[in-house]
């Protein structure tokens, strides 16, 4: 399955999008060397970004019709790393609650051997996406 959006941050990544229906997401992730810490074991920053990303795609799974072109946003988020991942990643995302404008979240993280990595929350908004134009072209251009 591929992302439904283009988000240049997760390809670099290399993150998976294996399911995303129903108020769920699940992402694979096959960290490489340079997504490790001094440790050798996945960067907190990896592993955060990863539950961000299962959260916001559980969040938007429920969207349909007008809905399913909005985007959303991290408004908050919460993690709590119980040890330290190695090896493939599995994230679960699951949305616990949605209101008009927010949705409330979970995500965990197991390694391969299905044991709990990580633990997060979070706090997304529903926004319209925004055309890119000429300001977000200069920015990319910028030196």
């Amino acid at each position: 399955m591929e992302f439904t959006v283009h988000i240049p941050f997760v390809e670099l990544l290399g993150f998976e999008l294996l399911r995303m229906e129903g108020g769920e997401a699940d992402i694979r992730f096959a960290a490489r060397p340079e997504h490790l810490n001094s440790f050798s074991v996945v960067h907190g920053g990896a592993s955060m970004t990863l539950l961000d990303v299962v959260m916001a795609h559980a969040a938007r799974s429920v969207l349909a019709g007008t809905e399913a072109s909005m985007g959303c946003v991290t408004i908050e988020m919460k993690t709590s790393f119980m040890r330290a991942a190695q090896g493939p990643l599995l994230a679960h995302g699951s949305l616990l609650h949605r209101s008009a404008t927010l949705a409330f979240t979970e995500g965990r993280i197991v390694d391969a051997n299905g044991k709990l990595c990580a633990h997060a929350t979070g706090t997304f908004k529903f926004v319209p996406r925004l055309p890119v134009g000429k300001t977000t072209q200069a920015l990319n251009a910028a030196p």
